[in-house]
């Protein structure tokens, strides 16, 4: 049989000299993250390509400016975007234990008109997918969070959040690895390590990975 082909296209768009970014969609969806994550590790096989980085759907790509152009590699891009991605292999699962006591539980509760229980249940749910990994060093986003829990960004962000907070903001999901401003709803705590220096790579979580999330007590 003839190899299948997606029929995917891609928006290239310039990033200065010598970057682009190849936009795949605009939902956050986890088969546009797997051909996203596919097409950057397709990318750094190029030695016109200095760096492929994979987002939520789209791929921000550095190449060398005396082996290719723009134009050259959006065409490229768009070719391997059309090969169907290998089977996707379930990442690894991390199970994360939470004490669901945020200081923002109650209040997420009250603005979705749910009990806290509802919300840690529904929070706890899904096996979410790791999208993506940076912000700060060992930070993942994670989702989709389901349609129950989406709210916007806190409209005043905190200057110092504790280093494990579990938040959700929008259709995501994530924990805050180090101390830092923030502007998510703050609904748990995790005493998992994310951000590991000593390792390689230095976060917990990889893109493609799996999180689920389980309540525990004190």
């Amino acid at each position: 049989m003839p190899p299948q082909h997606s029929t995917v296209r891609v928006r290239v768009h310039p990033l200065g000299d010598t970057a682009v970014l190849a936009e795949l969609g605009t939902k956050l969806d986890t088969a546009l993250n797997t051909r996203a994550i596919a097409l950057a590790a397709a990318l750094k096989k190029r030695r016109d390509v200095r760096q492929a980085v994979a987002g939520h759907a789209s791929v921000t790509v550095h190449f060398d400016p005396d082996q290719i152009t723009h134009q050259a590699l959006a065409a490229a891009i768009n070719r391997l975007a059309t090969k169907r991605p290998p089977l996707d292999e379930p990442g690894r699962l991390h199970r994360i234990p939470v004490v669901y006591d945020g200081p923002d539980l109650y209040a997420v509760a009250l603005q979705l008109g749910l009990s806290t229980h509802q919300v840690i249940e529904l929070h706890g749910r899904p096996i979410y997918r790791v999208f993506l990994v940076g912000f700060v060093p060992g930070w993942a986003y994670l989702g989709p969070l389901p349609d129950e829990l989406a709210l916007p960004r806190r409209p005043v962000p905190r200057t110092q959040v504790p280093a494990g907070s579990v938040a959700i903001a929008g259709h995501q999901t994530g924990i805050y690895p180090l101390v830092s401003p923030g502007g998510w709803h703050l609904i748990g705590r995790t005493s998992v390590k994310l951000f590991l220096p000593d390792s390689d790579p230095p976060s917990l979580f990889r893109a493609g990975d799996r999180v689920k999330f389980f309540s525990v007590g004190e």
